[in-house]
């Protein structure tokens, strides 16, 4: 009965680190996208919440860049 409760612990913290691994695999890259097409890096963040996630990525495939290819920023 004690083996099966601390079973269970380990792979519940388990389960979190494994999560935030996967988390921090998926921000990193949507935070330099962000800041890459003239966006703050924290917009990043919507990544994390089902279907803002899907605005967040149609917003950027289809909205005009506050940065042009020169990294100037577009008036």
């Amino acid at each position: 009965m004690m083996q099966h409760s601390m079973i269970n612990s380990a792979m519940g913290s388990g389960h979190w680190l494994w999560m935030l691994m996967i988390a921090l695999i998926v921000i990193i890259p949507t935070w330099r996208i962000c800041q890459r097409i003239g966006y703050s890096g924290w917009m990043g963040l919507l990544i994390l919440f089902p279907l803002i996630n899907l605005v967040l990525l149609y917003f950027i495939a289809f909205s005009d860049w506050p940065v042009n290819k020169k990294g100037e920023r577009n008036e």
